[in-house]
């Protein structure tokens, strides 16, 4: 499908797909309700867009949503967890991230750090860290009885499922040690890789003035290769906020995702005058086009207080929910949309 004809196919759905425009917003990814709840009540106390967000991710990790943001889900395959996590402000357009953050509960209150307190844009691994200590931020063990668990089937399950590729021996057969293979063979191509082992609490928040941050949180792939970064902790990956147009969100397979900076994509399309239906839409089928069996979904806020979400469909995931909350809401509502 050339560029142009999925042009075409975004400005089709932003016929047909348009929600009502109302501030203050907070829309973020799936059914995570008290994450939704938090970032509204900081909006209502006279908080930021940017303290929203912070506060709604940060109550996924207090209390792990579904496993997938904090402490105590998805180990690496050395059965560490670890995180990703950022923080954008579309007034400033500054960013604050880190990847790979070990030891440290509050990965996006570390984000918000790098961004306040450093004229960096992105730290990862030990140093991150280490970066979050000096900032007062205080040093636990992310692992739980129940990550434990996880690593500890992995490896009796001869560490299956897992990410290596063109490695001896084989992946699908072996945990390791791993060596390049002399035949370069991609034996993963036609396995299918459970959707839910790797998941994200993505925010947008616009308040009454249409100040737009958006920011995410993760503990990233089951399973992932140490060192491993998703798309989450990258500006216009994960997330991307501009005040003056709007902000947009991923979450699914972010080592497929990052390589197409859908939520950048999907901002700029909305600054082209797309509604945020037809942005999310527009920018999922970009991806499709190349890799149609992606595990992905992306929702978009216009700053006037107008969304939209979209998501591929694929093997077990034909819908995509997600929350929000406006001026015209008594409480926080989840929203379904079909994939494409």
């Amino acid at each position: 499908m050339k560029m142009s004809r999925i042009f075409q196919i975004g400005f089709f759905f932003s016929l047909v797909s348009v929600s009502q425009a109302v501030l203050p917003l907070v829309i973020n990814t799936w059914s995570f309700k008290p994450a939704t709840e938090k970032a509204w009540s900081v909006l209502r106390s006279g908080g930021s867009a940017v303290d929203a967000v912070v506060k709604g991710c940060a109550e996924c990790e207090v209390y792990q949503c579904d496993g997938s943001v904090g402490y105590g889900g998805n180990p690496d395959e050395t059965g560490e967890t670890t995180l990703d996590a950022m923080i954008m402000n579309g007034d400033t357009m500054e960013v604050g991230a880190v990847g790979d953050l070990r030891r440290i509960r509050n990965a996006i209150g570390v984000a918000r750090a790098v961004m306040e307190h450093t004229r960096h844009t992105f730290l990862v691994g030990e140093s991150a860290s280490i970066f979050a200590e000096n900032m007062g931020f205080t040093a636990g063990d992310l692992t739980t009885n129940e990550s434990f668990s996880i690593h500890r089937q992995w490896l009796n399950g001869n560490c299956q499922l897992n990410y290596r590729k063109n490695v001896s021996p084989p992946a699908s057969k072996s945990c390791g040690p791993y060596k390049p293979s002399a035949r370069f063979q991609d034996e993963r191509k036609d396995r299918h890789i459970d959707i839910h082992i790797h998941d994200t609490i993505g925010m947008i928040v616009i308040n009454q003035k249409g100040h737009v941050a958006a920011g995410t949180s993760t503990n990233g792939a089951r399973h992932k290769i140490p060192g491993r970064v998703g798309d989450s902790p990258i500006a216009g990956a994960g997330a991307y906020a501009d005040s003056t147009v709007g902000g947009a969100v991923a979450t699914g397979n972010g080592d497929i995702m990052m390589r197409f900076l859908p939520s950048f994509f999907a901002v700029e399309l909305m600054r082209q005058g797309m509604n945020p239906a037809a942005a999310c839409e527009t920018a999922i089928a970009r991806i499709k086009e190349h890799v149609p069996c992606f595990f992905g979904a992306l929702i978009c806020a216009n700053a006037t207080g107008g969304y939209g979400a979209a998501c591929n469909k694929v093997q077990g995931f034909s819908q995509f929910p997600f929350m929000i909350y406006n001026s015209e809401l008594n409480s926080a509502i989840q929203k379904v949309v079909d994939c494409i």
